[in-house]
């Protein structure tokens, strides 16, 4: 596939994959390639929840990332461009079955970025023993001897191919994710409120569509930096569910019942393992927007890197907004914070947005304001603030 994208260098790496910075062979356009190994039913899940995803935004939104083309990779060398709409009937089979079609008939060797560009840093190659070797005796060709074809009834059918891996082409981010953006530079009252309504834009889209994200965090929001300032990116569609979508532009209300999503981005009813619906969405985009409008930042256990997120403290220790508010429905949260260690802060938010964070951070899900409502509402607040 090398006449159609090449491969420089790794720039990020996942529990599911790893992403690389690549080119277009024809026009040169800067992209991001993604390699998603399908070594389990559980992992081939997720990866086809995030192709539908994908391809369900078409490249619609400004603020969500969008896939340039998907490829199926059946060899070491062998990849193979899915057509537009067209599914990888293997993978969806591998889900079904709860095994990986083709297993055990796979070759060994998933080389991945050998596979687009031989020159590709980090590329790995693999030689195979020659099957011919010459100390082995053979028999004279004088002697060998003829065998009948075999009745049409006895010829078995070649072995279904195992799918090494999915590959997702994807618009390229030169800022980084949020967090990496936002926090190397110093605080910007306007550029956070245009964070903000970006954020609030995307997540309306998204669930316009019938998509829950139901992992929403600044790790899985990219940013492109453009001279009128950021453009972010909701990606990683990983853990993903689509519905029907809306009707009559209200949420359909579907239940979702997997306990899944990021600890400090975790709404009450996940953190207590309800069944929850895409409101579960707006609570997470409220802690996001809290944090990047206050620069309120956390150090997970064992981490180095400083991350955006909005908490409650209990002593020494953070807790998660969610399960706090699991633990207790009627805890009052303050917004803006009392206490803040970061330096350089930006000006707080006003009451009007202020009184809006904490709707959408309400521990009743149906307190909370649908998506499709929530653009207008955060436009109106910062106005009033302003």
């Amino acid at each position: 596939m090398e006449e159609l994208y090449t491969l420089e260098r790794e720039v990020g790496r996942g529990s599911y994959g790893v992403v690389f910075e690549g080119h277009m062979a024809k026009t040169g356009q800067r992209v991001a390639i993604k390699r998603l190994p399908c070594s389990s039913p559980e992992c081939i899940e997720l990866y086809l929840q995030e192709l539908w995803a994908m391809r369900a935004t078409a490249k619609n939104h400004v603020n969500v990332i969008a896939l340039h083309s998907c490829l199926l990779q059946t060899g070491p060398r062998n990849l193979k461009p899915l057509r537009p709409g067209a599914v990888p009937l293997r993978l969806v089979e591998s889900v079904l079955k709860g095994g990986v079609v083709g297993d055990a008939d796979a070759p060994r060797s998933t080389s991945a970025a050998s596979t687009l560009q031989d020159g590709a840093n980090s590329s790995r190659h693999q030689t195979e023993a020659s099957a011919s070797d010459p100390t082995t005796p053979k028999r004279p060709p004088s002697r060998a001897r003829k065998r009948a074809a075999p009745r049409e009834e006895e010829q078995q059918p070649p072995p279904p191919l195992r799918c090494l891996a999915l590959w997702l082409v994807m618009e390229y981010c030169d800022g980084g994710d949020l967090n990496q953006y936002l926090l190397s530079r110093p605080p910007d009252g306007e550029r956070n409120r245009s964070v903000v309504r970006q954020l609030c834009s995307a997540v309306a889209f998204l669930h316009g569509l019938g998509i829950t994200h139901r992992d929403l965090k600044p790790d899985n929001v990219l940013v492109c930096v453009t001279q009128r300032g950021p453009v972010v990116k909701v990606a990683d569609f990983g853990l993903s569910k689509m519905s029907g979508g809306p009707v009559r532009g209200e949420p359909t209300g579907q239940h979702f019942s997997s306990t899944c999503g990021s600890d400090f981005f975790m709404a009450p009813e996940v953190w207590g393992g309800l069944a929850y619906t895409a409101q579960a969405d707006i609570f997470s985009l409220g802690v996001m927007c809290w944090a990047v409008l206050e620069r309120i930042t956390f150090l997970e256990e064992g981490a180095t890197q400083e991350q955006l997120g909005a908490y409650v403290c209990r002593g020494r220790w953070l807790m998660p907004l969610g399960e706090a508010l699991w633990e207790n429905a009627d805890l009052q949260l303050c917004i803006p914070m009392k206490f803040r260690r970061a330096p350089q802060l930006p000006p707080p938010p006003g009451p009007a947005v202020s009184c809006l964070l904490l709707d959408m951070l309400a521990w009743d899900p149906d307190a909370r304001p649908p998506a499709h409502q929530l653009q207008a509402r955060v436009s109106a607040a910062l106005r009033e603030d302003a």
